[in-house]
């Protein structure tokens, strides 16, 4: 068989019969998404409701001969495309930075010499040289293997490295193995040669390896649009056809009653333009576009905005164990010293290493190597430089033999010189059950060694047993088991939480969120890291096998209540994940290996990691964290709600502000007054509400039980009826004052353009209070002003100014159709909107009754 023929073949393959495959068979590469060109994220950009719908508010506009709103629109426009554009680049420039190729380059083995070829070069049937630090390049069986472990955390999510031998007869094995099988013959792409040396002969390449498999699983994955999009949307429908309907019937009853078309059709143009929804979907797009900014200056990539408001309502986090709440990297937790069949312990929280310690640790160091690439070796040297003296160190040793570790005997042995080869020091290091039978131990001893690794590992640590000899001459005897062997303890490792992390998932649990931690690591170790986290692990932790027997509705009921998940594979992931959407929770999964990657596309909010995590995990995830950090979660979580609580905020104002502006634009056309609105105040009290809605509101500080609170419901809608009625009435009490104000200036005899433009005064003043409001759903007047927003002052004292110049200039009184305000007149319009302000304040406890009505308060 051809993939047969390195191991007959010690040449390794052609370089022609390597080009040979590579051309028929493929590069060694993963199926990737086509890169997002500026072009491609204009057009994605261009496709968004909004801008087809201010587009269309556009043409409309020029076509009336409305250049002014036209040019305004189009300035609109032009602003969130490129505020977009931006940021879309900056992520896909981040994300190419980060880019760590699958395929790495590789050393292979063709026509009788080494060569180092890219990593999409490798073909089937190149025999690969692994050495420690290698990424393994694609799929292979192993010729031969020499001390060989394998971190196959990536697509396990299993932290602990597995150990690697030679198939027996250098033939390719029977079946295939998965990743995590221990002491098998077969390696995978993506995974870490931790230690020791080997030679493989590639099996599959490219979309046909394991990893490619786990990639191809994401192209059948459609998240859809979120909830508030799909909200935003059916209220501008709604509105745009409640304001079209409206203006249609108000132009033909002003026609119908005073016989003037041409002035019906101006008024009915003014009526739309006041209910034209426009800022509902801009408002949508600018948070979400400034979210990802904010995001960004947290060390949070955004790939996809829209996930940024889903944190917001997310019920459930799912995050993997290693890399994510862990450090993945091994530290001495504990030490056990073998002493007349009981061991003594000591603990790294500790500060001294007391002398009964020295040898155990001194001999764990000679039976690793001296320049350590497997974490747990790291891990060792580390606690010999910090707590051992020097002397017990020996720097001039010399190691003079060794012995592999096999699936026989998994445990690492070196021989040591002193200087005389005719004596020497034997270490080993490996598993209790391995060092417990070279030390050949009566039953009760061995009984009591393996109930103490028990019970280590079910703290979540890895144990290793120490064991000691000594050797005369050079004669050594074929396997370690010709030493006699003497019990020196146990070593325990644990792979460290990471800093942050049990307040970061405290946090998350006051606001409402459930943790769930979903492992491929040993049930044990994940209960007890979830222990450290907070996480709840009551009732009991459900494996992978678990997740087999169960189908789809007994899996959505057992996802209701476990926390903890261990020894999962992907395609469990995967079926969690889905689960508990089906259960209606808001999913946010955190990962970042191949194996999270189908979970991530899959959840709500998919969050990758970006220091550590895969290309694979980075492009299924919305959200990637730069620095690793799970306390970023939290701020991304506290962000997406803080954006929600600003959106609700910017939406009520712009509810009820348009009803003071449709109701006085209506209001004269039923009553026969004089009309008080023209297109040109339409515009500029949109020049008004547009930045205010989406800079001001957006720029809102977080209200204080922020965190507090239980996550807002799925199914709520982005106005409840509630929602709608306090802005209705907000508004509606604005409309009254001001109609009430024009109708009494028009019954004093004044100038119309005078009642006009105190009324226009009133309204713009009136409005200041409704933006004041609407910035806290509790906080009355005074705590309110309190809080800091930067952006809501620019903007007071720009409309401020601009008022003053068109109430003040006669060019622009003349362009508004407005009079000069008498001194009467403008004190009253003070006196209006000072009023209006304080009544809104006052109605705050009737607001806060009103909103309390709905689910998910706040």
């Amino acid at each position: 068989m051809a993939a047969q023929e390195p191991a007959r073949r010690s040449g390794g393959l052609s370089g022609r019969e390597a080009a040979r495959r590579l051309r028929d068979e493929g590069p060694n590469a993963l199926p990737q998404a086509a890169r997002r060109t500026t072009w491609r994220i204009a057009a994605e950009v261009a496709r968004e409701p909004m801008l087809q719908l201010l587009a269309a508010a556009v043409v409309v506009y020029l076509v009336l001969g409305d250049r002014a709103e036209a040019a305004m629109l189009l300035g609109f426009v032009a602003l969130i495309v490129a505020i977009t554009l931006i940021q879309e680049r900056r992520t896909e420039r981040v994300l190419e930075a980060l880019r760590d190729l699958t395929s790495p380059r590789a050393m292979v083995l063709r026509d009788g010499r080494h060569q180092r070829i890219a990593g999409p070069e490798v073909v089937r049937g190149d025999v690969i040289v692994l050495k420690e630090g290698d990424r393994v390049p694609a799929d292979a069986w192993l010729l031969s293997a020499n001390d060989l472990s394998i971190d196959e955390s990536l697509l396990t999510g299993e932290a602990l490295p597995v150990a690697r031998v030679a198939a027996p007869g250098g033939l390719a094995p029977g079946a295939p193995t998965r990743p995590g099988a221990n002491a098998a013959s077969q390696v995978f792409a993506g995974t870490l040669v931790v230690g020791g040396q080997g030679v493989g002969c590639v099996t599959a390449t490219g979309r046909n390896s394991e990893i490619g498999r786990i990639g191809l699983t994401l192209g059948g994955l459609d998240p859809g649009p979120t909830p508030l999009h799909a909200q935003t949307r059916r209220l501008v429908r709604v509105f745009s056809a409640l304001g079209l309907g409206v203006s249609l019937l108000a132009t033909l009853l002003y026609a119908l009653t005073r016989g003037d078309w041409l002035a019906a059709a101006l008024a009915g143009i003014t009526l739309a333009m006041s209910m034209l929804p426009q800022e509902f979907l801009l408002i949508l797009t600018v948070f979400m576009a400034t979210g990802a900014w904010r995001l960004s200056r947290q060390r949070v990539l955004t790939r996809r905005s829209a996930a940024i408001e889903a944190l917001g309502a997310a019920t459930v986090l799912c995050t993997d164990k290693t890399g994510t709440l862990t450090l993945n990297r091994m530290s001495i937790a504990e030490l056990h010293a073998w002493h007349a069949g009981a061991l003594r312990g000591w603990s790294a929280a500790q500060d001294d290493l007391p002398a009964a310690f020295h040898e155990l640790v001194e001999v764990a160091l000679l039976a690793s190597e001296r320049e350590p690439f497997d974490a747990m070796e790291k891990a060792l040297h580390e606690l010999a430089r910090s707590r051992l003296p020097e002397a017990r160190r020996h720097p001039d040793w010399r190691l003079v033999h060794e012995y592999p570790l096999t699936a026989e005997l998994p445990a690492m042995t070196h021989v040591w010189s002193a200087g005389d080869d005719a004596h020497g020091i034997v270490a080993t290091k490996g598993a209790p059950e391995a060092v417990g039978r070279l030390c050949r131990l009566p039953a009760q001893e061995l009984q009591a060694l393996r109930t103490a690794a028990q019970t280590l590992a079910e703290r979540g640590q890895r144990v290793l047993a120490v064991a000691r000899a000594e050797s005369v001459g050079t004669a050594w005897p074929e396997s370690p088991l010709g030493f006699q062997w003497s019990l020196l303890g146990l070593v325990a490792l644990a792979d460290p939480l990471r800093p942050g992390v049990a307040p970061a998932v405290q946090e998350c649990r006051q606001a409402g969120i459930r943790v769930v931690m979903i492992t491929g690591d040993h049930p044990g170790t994940a209960q007890a890291i979830a222990r450290q986290a907070g996480i709840d692990s009551a009732p009991a932790v459900m494996t992978g096998a678990d997740i087999a027997t169960l189908d789809e509705a007994a899996l959505r009921q057992c996802v209701a209540r476990t926390t903890v998940f261990a020894r999962v594979l992907p395609e469990h992931k995967l079926r969690i994940v889905q689960a508990l959407r089906a259960r209606g929770e808001v999913v946010a999964m955190t990962g970042d290996g191949v194996n999270d990657a189908p979970s991530l596309k899959a959840a709500h909010i998919g969050i990758a990691m970006g220091e550590r995590g895969t290309d694979v995990a980075r492009e299924a995830a919305a959200l990637v964290l730069l620095d690793d950090d799970f306390g970023s979660i939290v701020k991304a979580v506290r962000l997406g709600r803080r954006i929600h609580d600003n959106l609700r905020k910017a939406m009520s104002f712009v509810l009820a502000v348009h009803v003071p502006i449709a109701g006085l634009a209506l209001l004269p056309l039923l009553l026969g007054w004089p009309v008080l609105f023209l297109p040109v105040h339409i515009a500029f009290l949109e020049l008004v509400i547009d930045p205010v809605c989406s800079i001001v509101f957006e720029a809102e500080p977080e209200e204080e039980d922020l965190m507090r609170r239980p996550p807002r419901p799925v199914e709520e809608p982005l106005f409840s009826l509630g929602a709608m009625a306090w802005s209705l009435l907000q508004g509606g009490c604005v409309l009254l004052a001001v109609a009430g104000l024009y109708m009494g200036l028009l019954r004093t005899g004044i100038a119309e353009g005078e009642a006009r433009a105190s009324a226009f005064l009133a309204l713009v003043l009136a409005d200041f209070g409704l933006i004041l409001a609407c910035r806290s759903f509790r906080a009355r007047l005074g705590p309110t002003l309190r809080r800091p927003n930067q952006a809501l002052w620019l903007m007071l004292g720009l409309t401020t100014a601009l008022l003053a110049v068109v109430l003040g200039l006669p060019a622009m009184r003349g362009m508004f159709h407005f009079a000069a305000l008498q001194p009467a007149s403008l004190v009253t319009a003070l006196a209006l909107g000072l009023s209006v302000l304080l009544l809104l304040d006052g109605l705050k406890p009737v607001g806060e009754r009103i909103l309390a009505r709905r689910p998910g308060k706040g």
